[in-house]
């Protein structure tokens, strides 16, 4: 069969809703699509852990030191997942984490902006996994089998991540006045970087055609962060807070929120590797590939000698 007829009846199979499964045949830029996203994916899962990993001793309670590092410990597990998925694909997860660690490989920019306070624990629960949960729930129809089968598990446990990190800023917001200055301030530093999650404008978005009509992605990176500003806008009332944008409305007529413009320069510049933690993240997994070399070498010599003695048997 040539490649149009192969071409057809793959396309044939998404139009279907019928998952592509890693050995049903794929176009080479379908395949190259899935690895880059999901083990951007992975990366940003993974490199996420560093600045809530930096709060676990000084939080302010045995109960709010638990729920972080339950939470720490799902995102490193949501890595696992993903990493998983994406070697389905042909891709050796050594291949991907030297991708990331040489910069050639990226991962979510919110992960380049400080958390500065106890605060931002509960921003970035919020704001940042509210964001990854509109991108993630659609992934759970992605048409790619074991990326949406991974992304079943992960979106309930980012779900609850959400419910707590709003539920630690109301905490925050009913207490004295200088919690309530300290809740305030998270929301205003976390809320535009959480916008620039969902990535470019549309019409600068590169990949997006594509990945729409193989449904890879069910909407655009507009449509998302619409969606995302329209629930927010709603949520923070109940905080008492305020979003730190001016022109935040509502619009009867689009029956949506019209919001503000993003700092696109911004956005750039943090893509590009000038953001203020991008060099600090990525020397701190680098440190962490290197600390845990004889962990790797450990595990695979047992599974050697494990199989030595299987083949003996």
């Amino acid at each position: 069969m040539d490649s149009h007829n192969l071409e057809e009846q793959f396309q044939h199979k998404i139009d279907q809703e019928i998952k592509i499964e890693p050995k049903d045949w794929m176009p080479d830029a379908y395949r190259k699509t899935n690895i880059r996203q999901i083990s951007q994916h992975a990366h940003s899962e993974v490199v996420g852990m560093l600045p809530e990993g930096n709060w676990v001793s000084r939080a302010p309670s045995l109960k709010r030191k638990v729920i972080l590092i339950a939470k720490i410990q799902d995102e490193g597990g949501h890595g696992l997942y993903l990493y998983a998925a994406a070697e389905t694909l042909g891709q050796s997860r050594e291949q991907m984490i030297n991708d990331l660690h040489s910069g050639k490989a990226k991962y979510s920019s919110i992960f380049n902006y400080p958390a500065l306070t106890w605060a931002d624990m509960g921003a970035i629960g919020w704001l940042v996994d509210g964001a990854a949960i509109m991108n993630q729930v659609m992934l759970t129809r992605t048409s790619y089998g074991p990326y949406a089968r991974a992304m079943v598990r992960i979106c309930k446990e980012e779900s609850f991540h959400q419910r707590q990190g709003f539920e630690s800023l109301l905490v925050l917001s009913k207490g004295s006045e200088g919690q309530r200055v300290l809740c305030q301030d998270a929301i205003n530093r976390w809320w535009w970087p959480a916008l620039m999650m969902f990535g470019p404008r549309d019409h600068e978005s590169t990949n997006s055609d594509m990945s729409m009509k193989w449904r890879i992605k069910r909407k655009t990176n507009d449509e998302l962060r619409q969606q995302f500003v329209d629930m927010i806008a709603e949520q923070i009332k109940v905080l008492g807070m305020t979003l730190p944008d001016p022109a935040l409305r509502w619009n009867a007529i689009r029956n949506h929120y019209d919001f503000g413009e993003i700092n696109w320069n911004e956005f750039w510049q943090v893509v590009k590797g000038n953001g203020p933690c991008n060099k600090e993240r990525l020397e701190a997994r680098k440190k962490a590939w290197g600390q845990g070399a004889w962990v790797r070498e450990a595990a695979q010599a047992y599974a050697n000698k494990k199989n030595t003695r299987t083949k003996a048997a």
